[in-house]
């Protein structure tokens, strides 16, 4: 029964060790299979960081379990050898046990033999000697017992030795699994932080050029602005001296030395704007045309006939205004009075020369009705300008009711003479400045078009209801129309058409235009005309009115404002003031 027990006890030990050897067999073939893979480029396109350690330290991971296992086989295989050496110690034991109880049994039956033969004397002597052989032979089952126990003893010992190492194989080689798994998820975490790192310091590092290529782009693009403005104030001085000179010298044939006298001196500061400053673009120099030019031998002609022969450069640029000196009416003229020849409708002249003829004609007598006196005597050449494009009629009643030109009253005599006839509109009333773009002289003597717009509100004080403000924006009904009135008296000016204000019918978005433009003030700043002042009646920061300065003085604002108790009306506020919210400056 020991040798059968030691026997299942061994064939156990040896069976865990195989399913151990057979596992770790599996765990090395599932290694090997993903060491193939790895070969033959099927991690190929995994371009992830994360990926790349994670297949690292799965593959020392398994390192780690297949040392685990080698352990494991190697303290089993050494169990089974000490296993068997005891059994092969208790075999050789049993045997020499058997051997000593055959040869004791066998003296045992001879002395039984003698006995019987001998007789009572023989068989108390054997009966000594028996018993004395009893005791060897108790002492040798004694013997036999205790090396039974050795054998069960060594049995057990072999066993749980086995069992000791197989656990404490097992136990180390899940330790290291668990270490070499903990491991991995701490550096998979950490690689993927790493990964995470990089990729935001690479797009910080992107973003951070982009903003250098584009701030390298604007001062590039300022650069090129500023080359550019600089060209074209070079080249227009230099057409203001060749346009002033020609000037001189017609002034000097027509033997006005006054005028020469004057001229010089408009040509001189004329020269020194355009080059060094002193106004926009939009009110800067523009040469005429080739076309215009080609007439002015016939324009010097008339204009002496006529007896304005210093005024070749605004007959000059009335006529690029009308025409660009192209067509068979290059003045425009058919329409006005002096026209005798031709119908007096659009276009009616088909004669170029005898258009030019009829319209210096006209313009002299404008420029007498407004009595201007020389070339450089703006407000009444602006008086004529806008005469010879609504009429002369225009010149009495703008001396009559306001002293002579405003853009206001121009606006409003287009108002009066368009409700009377049932037009549209009537003329132009932004004549004088789409002219005066072409006059040399005129850039050097005109104010700037800040006050326009303040003309034009000016206007409409006292209007109630919002129209046609809001309408004019596109609304079927009545809104809050403070900013629809600023962008309809901008509209009037041409300020939309030309960028310097937007059309807007919300405060923010009209405050948030000028900020967007670097046009923007607090409330701290000391305005000008023609600024757009900005309200804040909540103090939440958020402006909720807007209205135009008239002007500033003595640390009052002063404007006009639409949707002030639903009406245009005249307001004033402290520099500083709390209500206000800033400042849009027009580039005018």
């Amino acid at each position: 029964m020991a040798d059968i027990k030691t026997r299942d006890a061994v064939k156990g030990t040896i069976k865990t060790i195989d399913k151990a050897a057979v596992a770790s067999e599996r765990m090395k073939a599932a290694y090997a299979k993903t060491k193939e893979k790895a070969e033959e480029g099927y991690y190929a396109n995994e371009g992830s960081a994360t990926e790349y350690a994670a297949d690292k330290i799965s593959y020392a991971s398994d390192r780690v379990k297949d040392e685990g296992i080698h352990q494991f086989n190697k303290q089993g295989q050494k169990g089974v050898k000490t296993t068997k050496e005891t059994v092969v110690k208790a075999k050789d034991k049993m045997a020499d046990f058997k051997q000593k109880r055959a040869a004791k049994a066998a003296e045992q039956r001879s002395a039984r033999n003698v006995s019987g033969q001998n007789g009572l004397q023989i068989h108390r002597g054997t009966a000594g000697r028996s018993s004395v052989i009893s005791d060897a032979s108790v002492q040798t089952i004694k013997t036999s017992t205790d090396t039974q126990k050795t054998i069960k003893q060594s049995a057990r010992s072999a066993g749980k030795t086995v069992k000791t190492a197989a656990k404490g194989s097992v136990k180390t080689t899940e330790r290291s699994v668990k270490t070499a798994q903990v491991t991995s998820k701490a550096a998979i975490k950490t690689t993927q932080q790493a990964t995470k790192t990089a990729q935001a310091a690479a797009k910080a590092s992107a973003k951070t050029a982009q903003k250098a290529a584009q701030a390298a782009r604007a001062s590039a693009k300022a650069s090129a602005a500023a080359a550019k403005t600089t060209v074209k104030a070079t080249i227009a001085a230099v057409k203001a001296i060749i346009a002033g000179t020609k000037a001189l010298i017609a002034a000097i044939v027509a033997g006005g030395w006054i005028a020469v006298v004057i001229i010089l001196i408009v040509v001189l500061l004329g020269c020194a704007i355009s080059l060094f400053g002193g106004g926009s673009e939009s009110t800067s120099y523009t040469p005429v045309s080739a076309e215009v030019e080609a007439y002015e031998p016939l324009i010097q002609k008339y204009a002496k006939q006529h007896r304005i022969p210093e005024y070749v450069e605004l007959i000059k640029a009335v006529m690029m205004q009308e025409s660009g000196g192209r067509g068979n009416d290059p003045m425009q003229a058919s329409e006005c009075g002096y026209n005798t020849q031709y119908p007096n409708t659009p276009n009616g002249i088909t004669d170029p020369e005898y258009s030019i003829n009829v319209g210096i004609q006209n313009l002299a007598a404008c420029l007498n009705a407004a009595q201007v006196e020389n070339p450089v005597d703006m407000d009444r050449i602006k008086l004529a300008l806008q005469g010879y494009n609504f009429g002369n009629g225009y010149i009495t009643w703008a001396q009559n009711n306001y002293g002579g030109y405003t853009y206001a009253n121009a606006v409003e005599f287009s108002t009066i003479q368009a409700e009377r006839l049932g037009w549209d509109s009537y003329g132009d009333t932004q004549y004088v400045s789409h002219v005066l773009r072409y006059y040399p002289f005129g850039r050097a003597f005109t104010s700037g078009g800040n006050q326009a717009i303040v003309e034009v509100a000016l206007t409409q004080l006292g209007n109630e209801g919002g129209q046609p403000y809001w309408s004019w924006y596109g609304f079927n009904s009545r809104v809050e129309w403070c900013a629809c009135f600023v962008s309809w008296c901008a509209e009037q000016c041409g300020y939309i058409e030309g960028g310097f204000i937007p059309k807007f019918a919300g405060c923010i978005s009209g405050a948030n235009w000028f900020k967007e433009q670097n046009q923007w003030q607090d409330r701290n700043y000391e305005p000008t005309a023609g600024d757009i002042i900005f309200f804040d009646w909540e103090g939440d920061g958020l402006t909720d009115h807007v209205g135009i300065v008239e002007k500033c003085e003595n640390g009052v604002v002063y404007t006009v404002e639409g949707n002030s108790g639903d009406a245009v009306k005249q307001r004033q506020y402290t520099i500083g003031s709390s209500s206000i919210y800033g400042y849009g400056v027009p580039a005018y």
